[in-house]
């Protein structure tokens, strides 16, 4: 069988309803709506979540947590991704993001443990962990916050 041989199964394909072209076709007049109401008109019918009146579902389940609005979010980077660097390398935050290791700045650059470090650096950044500092400083670098 090849692509151009390959057709829908039989009976999957029918042709559209052309609606409102006249009593002669079947879905003339109406076009398929019945007779009156809201459903009948163009824009009717009810929003999403609509239940008739009844509460609906949405406001009917209890609501629970809460979001800070003023929460920071930092953009985190491993002890391990920093091995891909050179030895004696001043990393800061817009070299990590030249490297693809953040997508953004959002409140700052935190560093974390996760991991162990090879090579010798000079890591600037907002925050550390103090496993992080460790590591970096045992491995003979320096950790500077920034």
């Amino acid at each position: 069988m090849k692509l151009h041989e390959l057709k829908p199964a039989k009976g999957a394909v029918r042709n559209r309803k052309r609606l409102g072209r006249g009593t002669a076709s079947g879905q003339g007049e109406t076009a398929g709506r019945g007779a009156d109401g809201q459903n009948s008109r163009s824009g009717g019918g009810t929003r999403p979540g609509f239940e008739g009146g009844q509460m609906p579902l949405y406001r009917r389940i209890p609501k629970r947590g809460f979001t800070n609005p003023f929460k920071k979010v930092w953009s985190i980077v491993n002890v391990e991704d920093l091995n891909r660097f050179e030895e004696d390398t001043e990393i800061t935050p817009a070299i990590l993001m030249e490297n693809g290791l953040i997508k953004k700045l959002n409140y700052g650059v935190k560093i974390l443990g996760n991991g162990e470090i090879e090579k010798k650096l000079t890591v600037k950044a907002n925050q550390f962990t103090k496993s992080a500092q460790e590591k970096i400083e045992a491995a003979g670098g320096k950790a500077e916050v920034i």
